[in-house]
């Protein structure tokens, strides 16, 4: 379960999402300080997609630079199961959770 911290909630320390429970048919935003923005990437993106096993509905979005070390993007939530999603910047190195991705059920 996310934890509170900061007014947003943190899954691990490195990304967060607002809100939580996630729903169907909303908004949610994503907050990455994790490997990649405290290695000084140019440009960070949020892939992301949805289900339990496969991903269906694969994106790539762009993220903005909020601070130095703090990426965000605000992704529309589609699936109806859960919101799988993982990080890469500009020179195609990953950020997959050390291969787990990261994920929350959609309510």
């Amino acid at each position: 379960m996310p934890r509170k911290m900061m007014g947003d909630y943190f899954i691990d320390g490195r990304v967060a999402l607002d809100p939580v429970p996630l729903a169907e048919g909303k908004r949610a935003t994503v907050m990455y300080k994790g490997l990649l923005a405290k290695s000084g990437a140019d440009a960070i993106y949020l892939h992301c997609g949805y289900g339990h096993d496969n991903w269906t509905n694969v994106k790539t979005i762009p993220m903005t630079k909020q601070t130095e070390d703090t990426w965000v993007a605000e992704v529309p939530i589609e699936g109806t199961t859960k919101f799988n999603f993982c990080f890469k910047d500009g020179a195609d190195h990953w950020d997959t959770n050390s291969g787990l991705n990261w994920g929350c059920e959609i309510i």
